[in-house]
């Protein structure tokens, strides 16, 4: 089986075809089951329906995971807790239990507006996992604010709750946008490609730049807008996606060959090449 590609299909099943021990970094958005429009997918399962699907699908996940691997699980409120308890059944170790806070919200009637989604870090090896501390530094309060001449000159590693500011990620935050934190991507962003539950690329770049190492693989079993394989590819790792949509399949792969015409026309070197899996 190649890499770098997205392949169509129920992610229990294809996972089942890819060697076992063969993936660095997993990056999973599952549906929440709350209920949102897919094209193919039910999102409004019976609770045990779903959580026996999420056993069948983490397994077949983890058993693609490298013994130096990492597993990040984006997932909401409903069912955070029971993801946690599954993980930890399967044998992983969470290194942190992440608050993604964003400025645009849920807007609510009867409860608190929600403005916040988890991510949850695990690895295989609590002794041996990648995880490249001066690619994600930021700089510290000390520094920006203080002027304290303890601070540590090459920065600090970001806190478990992540709302980024200008001077922590200044590609994707201007000083001349509002937009400071990482927010959902809204109907009226650049970034937007259709798909319902996009993620902002500010948040795959953290993930996948500290957990992949260079030339590292990373997959996505739920591809959905492709904002995983597209940020792998933008930073030199390769990338495999599983998505059961054909629609969502077909707009990932534009995604990404919208990324290999802005590089050609930059001048940058030729896209990455498929790879085959080795066995």
């Amino acid at each position: 089986m190649s890499l770098n590609e997205v392949i169509e299909g129920d992610c229990v099943s294809v996972l089942a075809d890819l060697p076992a021990g063969s993936v660095d970094l997993v990056f999973a958005d599952p549906p929440f089951n709350i209920g949102y429009a897919y094209d193919v997918y039910d999102d409004r399962r019976a609770k045990a329906d779903y959580l026996a699907w999420t056993e069948k699908w983490l397994a077949a996940a983890v058993r693609v995971l490298k013994p130096d691997g990492s597993f990040f699980l984006a997932i909401g409120d409903e069912f955070v807790a029971e993801h946690k308890v599954r993980l930890d059944a399967l044998g992983l170790t969470m290194r942190n239990w992440i608050v993604w806070h964003y400025t645009f919200g849920v807007n609510c009637s009867k409860k608190f507006n929600r403005s916040h989604a988890h991510i949850l870090y695990y690895v295989r090896d609590p002794k041996r996992y990648t995880f490249n501390a001066d690619a994600v530094r930021v700089p510290s309060a000390r520094m920006t604010t203080y002027a304290d001449r303890r601070a540590n000159p090459v920065g600090k590693l970001p806190d478990d709750t992540w709302v980024l500011r200008p001077q922590e990620s200044g590609d994707h935050f201007q000083p001349d946008t509002d937009t400071w934190f990482v927010s959902r991507v809204c109907g009226t962003f650049k970034e937007r490609v259709g798909h319902p539950c996009q993620m902002p690329e500010a948040v795959l770049e953290r993930i996948i730049r500290v957990a992949a190492p260079p030339d590292g693989l990373v997959l996505d079993p739920f591809a959905g807008s492709g904002t995983t394989l597209a940020v792998a590819k933008k930073l030199g790792r390769n990338y495999l996606g599983v998505e059961l949509s054909e629609q969502y399949a077909d707009g990932v792969r534009k995604r990404l060959q919208l990324i290999e015409f802005a590089d050609g026309a930059k001048g940058d070197a030729p896209p990455r090449k498929r790879q085959p899996v080795k066995r």
